[in-house]
């Protein structure tokens, strides 16, 4: 696959792994419930490695507004950066981004024209080119300048990918006007419209390519072209019943359904019964006139008051939302002067340049996530999108550096607790409630020696010797030295603050302390400070010793930085 190159790729590329974790410290809690909903002050790619030991793999929808790179400055992001800079920012908090997602979620990038094209051949290299989704056009604005110069842009590009193959989009609630196609001419149970009765297929369907007898003409009826019919044999039988008497009849037709299929006739197969009248023409034209007069046709009915071709109904019960496309109007999901307005209201200042409206970022969170789901993103700029998922019933991750992560991204969460009625409050029915907690980007795991910092606690080093071994998050901080069992390993760590004084006061193997910790069959991996059994016996023992701070994991990485 096609990469892109510019100046400092050999250097950006290993950035990820060399950022150094650091701890999250919570400052304060708003509301209530509020332990699965962070918002996050620091730096975006040090705060996305912290967050790493514990929401690695869990985060289902990640959405980014990053600057454009369009060479103008905004109060509160310097956008005016060379494109070399861009990517360079860009690479590693996108590696960082797909390992917390989820293996079911997906990321959405908000980007222009400027380096859009740039940002496409990246991603692909970091979430696969075969895990694409679209490239969704906004139409991000309501009219056009007639003295503007050259070609207008209308559209902001939303880049959307998944985590792996198979990724389903929620459909979106149908409109009014889509409902109004579905009729119910016949006083069936519900309104319908008609449909096609054939579906694509017929050399590798030939079991469904066949004749239907026409209850009204007595005419052989067969799919067009290359299409089958859409049901099988059995169930287009029962449905032709509802008309009158129907059987099965080899009509020796190979002629009729070779043409259909697209092959020669001596290649059809053969012994396909045709559905055919069970009783003569006028006999079942008579009971198809009756059914036709009464109403509530079957499945499978004919046009032009029962003389015209055969159609199909498709009942509006059964077709369930709207499948996204990627092209998203103004009318349904917002522009940027409805944005700034939603900035107004509730800022009473027009303090965000290019800030996003509520009812886009309803749209990503509704085909991509359901109730409960976790949300993040690190470019949370006003704060739109923990809004938003606060308002859904989503838990979110927020990370913005700036100071107005205090100034207004915390204010405006207040507002959404307290019940606030802008953007899509009155159409999700928001009432308030809910609340989260705010975090500070923290010191690091090892000071600049390479030591474990101090204050470091048992619970912090657990889940970051946890992650750094396994690539997952460690559930829940165990009562034991045990952390767990990884691929049939078990890790252990003896550290001072641990719950069992007696085998982590010193943090030094000994025969005392190998005797108290939890049994395991088979591999065990332990960390600690002293090895004072011997290389040899904790070898005959399978068990693999690590000195505390210099056999973790990331340490090297950290010092680098």
């Amino acid at each position: 696959m096609p990469t892109l190159q510019w100046l400092s790729r050999d250097k950006d590329i290993r950035t990820a792994a060399s950022v150094p974790f650091c701890l999250l410290e919570e400052v304060e809690r708003h509301g209530d419930g509020c332990a699965q909903n962070m918002l996050i002050q620091g730096d975006n790619l040090q705060a996305l490695k912290a967050l790493l030991p514990y929401y690695a793999g869990r985060v289902k929808c990640i959405y980014i507004d990053p600057p454009y790179n369009t060479r103008s400055a905004f109060e509160h992001y310097d956008d005016n950066l060379e494109h070399t800079q861009w990517l360079a920012m860009m690479y590693p908090r996108l590696e960082l981004l797909r390992k917390l997602l989820s293996e079911d979620g997906s990321i959405w990038v908000s980007c222009d024209d400027n380096e859009g094209h740039y940002l496409k051949v990246v991603m692909d290299e970091i979430l696969g080119r075969r895990n694409f989704l679209a490239d969704v056009s906004w139409q991000r604005t309501y009219s056009t300048r007639n003295d503007a110069k050259g070609i207008v842009t209308e559209v902001e590009h939303i880049l959307a990918y998944a985590a792996n193959d198979g990724w389903m989009p929620n459909k979106l609630p149908r409109t009014a006007a889509m409902d109004a196609k579905y009729k119910n001419p016949d006083n069936d149970v519900a309104p319908w419209r008609s449909d096609n009765p054939y579906a694509p297929g017929a050399s590798s369907h030939q079991g469904m390519v066949y004749a239907i007898q026409h209850p009204f003409t007595g005419k052989m009826l067969y799919p067009t072209l290359g299409r089958c019919w859409t049901f099988g044999q059995e169930d287009v039988l029962a449905i032709m019943n509802g008309w009158c008497p129907y059987k099965l009849e080899d009509l020796h037709d190979a002629k009729e359904r070779s043409a259909v299929c697209g092959m020669k006739e001596e290649e059809v197969r053969q012994g396909v019964q045709a559905i055919v009248l069970a009783e003569p023409l006028g006999k079942s034209s008579a009971m198809a006139k009756a059914v036709y007069k009464r109403g509530q046709w079957p499945r499978f009915y004919f046009t032009k008051g029962g003389k015209g071709g055969i159609a199909r109904k498709t009942y509006l019960e059964k077709v369930g939302g709207k499948v996204p496309t990627n092209f998203w109007s103004y009318a349904e999901t917002g522009h940027t002067d409805e944005a700034k307005k939603e900035i107004l209201a509730l800022f009473g200042t027009d303090v965000f340049a290019t800030p996003k409206p509520e009812r886009l970022l309803q749209r990503i969170l509704h085909i991509a996530t359901n109730p409960g789901d976790l949300v993040l993103d690190s470019f949370l700029g006003s704060g739109t999108t923990a809004a938003v998922a606060h308002k859904m019933g989503r838990h979110y991750i927020g990370i913005e550096m700036g100071e107005h992560a205090l100034t207004h991204c915390v204010p405006r969460l207040l507002k959404v607790i307290e019940g606030e009625q802008g953007g899509i409050s009155e159409a999700v029915n928001w009432k308030g409630g809910g609340g989260f907690c705010f975090y500070r980007l923290g010191a690091g795991i090892f000071d600049e020696n390479g030591a474990i910092a101090e204050g470091i606690t048992f619970a912090q080093l657990a889940a970051h010797i946890w992650f750094c071994e396994t690539g997952k998050p460690l559930d829940t901080i165990p009562a034991s030295p045990l952390l767990g069992v990884h691929e049939g390993t078990a890790y252990y760590l003896l550290y001072n603050g641990g719950t069992d004084d007696v085998v982590q006061k010193s943090g030094a193997l000994t025969a005392r302390v190998l005797a108290a910790l939890p049994s395991w069959n088979g591999p065990r991996v332990v960390f600690g400070t002293k090895n004072m059994l011997g290389r040899q016996r904790t070898q005959e023992l399978d068990i693999d010793f690590r000195q505390i701070p210099y056999d973790i994991k990331g340490r090297e990485e950290n010092r680098a930085c």
